[in-house]
């Protein structure tokens, strides 16, 4: 609390309107994915590397987890590069949203594929075989160092980056792609 007027200290109304944002964020995606895998699998799709998504789970559990802990009982505060990161979360959630929307139906937090179906190639697709991967680890790194929680940014970093060479690598395979 801030001693002068009894208000919360600004890092921390940003974190619960941060916080806010993401679960509501997360909660809609799963809402869009459990639509979307419905779609798919009456058209036929199937689902492939369901062993690994438990360690996705966990990783976008413990994000929002790892970044209170470190700004409320560690003391993480925005740095002067803040609005730099700021800029760069922004930018990786068009890169999210344009990802979804270039995917449509066929967008999912699994890998659930139609077989025969084309690659996608529009959108951020024509230029990176996985943005939304690229945007949920720009996301991580720059939403944890918005609020100096370098820490977070780390050891976030390094297990989202293992968790997405076992998804990257299952996910090639399901779509018939050399990795």
């Amino acid at each position: 609390m801030n001693a002068a007027d009894g208000r919360p200290p600004l890092p921390t109304l940003a974190l619960l309107a941060f916080l806010v944002y993401f679960v509501v964020q997360r909660l809609g995606e799963l809402w869009i994915s459990t639509r979307n895998a419905r779609r798919m699998f009456a058209r036929g799709a199937r689902e492939h590397g369901r062993e690994h998504y438990p360690m996705l789970i966990a990783l976008h559990t413990l994000f929002p987890a790892a970044l209170i802990g470190e700004v409320l009982w560690l003391g993480a505060r925005p740095g002067p590069l803040t609005p730099c990161w700021v800029v760069l979360w922004v930018l990786a959630q068009g890169l999210r949203w344009a990802s979804m929307e270039s995917l449509g139906e066929c967008w999912n937090t699994r890998i659930i594929v139609l077989p025969g179906a084309p690659l996608v190639r529009r959108g951020p697709y024509r230029w990176l075989r996985h943005p939304n991967y690229v945007a949920v680890a720009v996301e991580l790194l720059s939403a944890s160092l918005m609020f100096g929680a370098w820490r977070t940014a780390v050891v976030l970093s390094i297990a989202n980056a293992i968790a997405l060479r076992v998804r990257i690598a299952s996910e090639n395979r399901a779509l018939g792609l050399s990795s």
